[in-house]
């Protein structure tokens, strides 16, 4: 028989008292806004946007906020509780919808809530679009792997009962499962981050291509990991967990960016010629 690893991990890094603290699911957000910060700058640097370094801070700062944080929750708020609990059961638990310190945080509506963000940010300060979201794509997969990892240490999200040696029991639950939050880190985290950087850096690719490469890249890992992973209860679309259903129309808002850069055929100050 084999001894499976029981999972003990405690969600926070330092407990003051029941259920207050310092988490590592918060920590993962802290890191992976530090380092996207400083791979960004880089690329500004280096001419692969045309963000100056200058206001590289300024404008991370604010897609953490309206982007990822905004975004993120209200994605979750209206891809999966409202789905799950109903909108009259989340209207008469508002208190719900801010305690972002409890999880529930949806990758979908982070993406989204960038898109949209992004495309205010560069009219405001008349940078293309592009120009910004290639750049924060490259940088992006190392906030999902950080966030993966944090998913892994608090116990949730984990997968589909398995028989593999590398099984993980998350109790209660007695069952050996997949630990499917270290394989979406590593295909969403690792895999998306390498592949994305050396195509900004090795290859000249026309403005929004890289930004397709992502949204197509990210729908398609995340397909692949959600097969491993304990389906959401809230909703599904035949065999498609929500998920994966979701990650579909990532597909085709990839593919619309492609064909735009190949379209327009611009190109970042670093590859002029």
């Amino acid at each position: 028989m084999l001894a499976y690893y029981v999972h003990r991990l405690s969600p926070f890094i330092i407990e003051f008292r029941p259920g207050i603290g310092l988490r590592w699911y918060g920590l993962a957000y802290v890191l992976a806004f530090l380092i996207g910060y400083h791979l960004y700058r880089w690329l500004a640097i280096h001419r692969y946007t045309e963000l100056r370094p200058e206001k590289v801070g300024d404008f991370i700062l604010w897609a953490a906020i309206f982007g990822v944080m905004l975004g993120g929750r209200l994605g979750w708020v209206l891809f999966y509780l409202i789905p799950h609990e109903g909108l009259g059961t989340v209207l008469a638990h508002p208190i719900e919808l801010v305690e972002v310190w409890q999880g529930g945080m949806a990758s979908h509506g982070g993406v989204l809530g960038l898109m949209l963000f992004t495309l205010w940010y560069s009219r405001r300060h008349k940078i293309p679009w592009t120009s910004l979201g290639d750049a924060l794509c490259t940088v992006a997969p190392v906030g999902l792997f950080l966030v993966r990892i944090a998913n892994f240490i608090n116990g949730e999200l984990y997968g589909r009962p398995a028989t593999v040696p590398w099984a993980v029991i998350f109790p209660p639950d007695p069952t050996p499962r997949h630990p499917s939050q270290l394989y979406e880190a590593v295909l969403e985290g690792v895999v998306l981050f390498s592949a994305l950087w050396i195509l900004r850096t090795r290859v000249r690719l026309p403005r929004g291509v890289l930004t397709g490469v992502f949204f197509v890249g990210y729908a398609l890992l995340r397909i692949v990991g959600e097969i491993f992973r304990e389906p959401d209860p809230a909703w599904a679309v035949g065999s498609f967990s929500a998920g994966q259903f979701l990650s579909l129309f990532m597909i085709l808002i990839g593919a619309a960016f492609i064909a735009w850069g190949i379209k327009t055929n611009q190109y970042e100050p670093a590859y002029a010629s």
